[in-house]
């Protein structure tokens, strides 16, 4: 696996919450399994696997609420005002866990692989045929 190091910004979706860092990418996953479906409220969750590096929180790190499954490596931080998904440091794997989607700088990297594919919901498997807009449908 390519890693390299990559600068990163980014922030929640009502402002509250921001941070930077600089880290290797050690993977980037789209992840079909059950529990991702839950947290995304979506048909996987994209997450950015980050080590050697650094985060550090510029506004809002109060507002910074985890929550761990019990008795499994899933773990997700979120901002307490809006619920946005915010970068969780996985202590089971000595890694931070970044939402791809929280980040304000872009993602060079395509994602390595996607994972737990046989939990992947039967309307998001041919998903490249669904009409595309750029906006809204009118």
């Amino acid at each position: 696996m390519d890693n390299s190091k990559q600068q990163f910004a980014g922030s929640c979706l009502c402002g509250a919450v921001a941070f930077k860092g600089s880290a290797d990418i050690s993977g980037f996953y789209l992840c079909h399994c059950s529990r991702c479906q839950k947290a995304s409220g979506s048909a996987h969750s994209a997450n950015l696997f980050v080590q050697n590096g650094r985060l550090d929180w510029l506004s809002g790190q109060e507002h910074v609420r985890s929550y761990r499954v019990p008795d499994s490596l899933n773990a997700r931080s979120f901002c307490g005002c809006c619920g946005a998904a915010m970068p969780h440091f996985n202590e089971a794997i000595g890694q931070w866990q970044i939402p791809a989607g929280c980040l304000d700088t872009p993602i060079t990297r395509q994602p390595d692989a996607q994972i737990f594919v046989a939990s992947r919901p039967s309307w998001s498997e041919k998903r490249d045929a669904v009409p595309c807009f750029d906006g809204l449908p009118e």
